[in-house]
């Protein structure tokens, strides 16, 4: 079983992966961003959508939402937050890896990092192909994840993050010469420790663009935050767009 289709991940320690500043980060991301611009009705897919954090957002703004996630304690949680917001959205539960709906959407989108959950490159090569056929002509795929650029500067530094009543300890190790990296977290509460680790591929915006381009996308760019300021020595995320011709 691969880590991220463990449901007790993601149930025990969905207060670190998504505390309630990321939904409201959210709001305004979907809000301000050019990258989010969507018009009522656009159709929009959420790949690995977890508690709906983003499906929220562009749904108030007249998006008809989809959410695909492997893991069913997440799709429940977007569930619910979809019921308190009082927004629709359909929620899927299947492997990105295989879910394919052809030319059903104008915008897919895969956010905080949840692209590069495989070891094999061919699979995370396939995520972006599926994307891709489940686009209409001119439909666009946005992917966030954490470049390879970026990472470099920080790696290495063991962070403590206070979490109800806790603390949650992570650490990174590159590996792979520099093309993967396992998060090794140990949340620390009272008697009670738990442990766990998450892996991923590391990618720079080079070779992100050339699996876009490899997936079939034209006009791919790069940006350092949602802002669409460039990527450089200043950016803070990896952001890449890409457009079905």
């Amino acid at each position: 079983m691969g880590w991220y289709e463990d449901d007790d991940l993601w149930t025990g320690f969905a207060e670190v992966m998504f505390p309630p500043r990321r939904a409201a980060e959210a709001e305004q991301v979907v809000t301000t961003s050019p990258l989010f611009e969507v018009a009522p009705g656009d159709r929009v897919l959420d790949l690995a959508c977890g508690p709906a954090t983003h499906l929220v957002p562009l749904a108030r703004r007249g998006a008809a939402v989809t959410g695909v996630d492997l893991s069913g304690a997440m799709l429940a949680r977007a569930r619910e937050a979809c019921e308190r917001a009082g927004v629709d959205a359909r929620l899927v539960r299947a492997d990105m890896r295989a879910h394919v709906e052809p030319g059903a959407y104008d915008l897919v989108i895969n956010m905080y990092t949840s692209f590069g959950y495989f070891t094999d490159p061919g699979e995370n090569l396939a995520v972006l192909r599926n994307a891709h056929a489940c686009l209409a002509p001119g439909g666009r795929l946005l992917v966030d994840v954490m470049g390879k650029e970026v990472f470099a500067g920080w790696v290495g530094r063991p962070q403590a993050v206070d979490v109800d009543g806790g603390t949650v300890f992570m650490r990174d190790t590159v590996l792979d010469d520099w093309t993967r990296v396992r998060s090794d977290w140990t949340w620390v509460r009272g008697d009670e420790v738990r442990r766990t680790s998450l892996h991923s591929t590391l990618y720079s915006a080079a070779e992100l663009r050339g699996l876009f381009e490899a997936a079939g996308f034209g006009g791919v760019e790069c940006f350092g935050d949602f802002d669409c300021s460039p990527y450089d020595n200043h950016a803070r995320r990896l952001i890449v767009r890409g457009t079905r011709a």
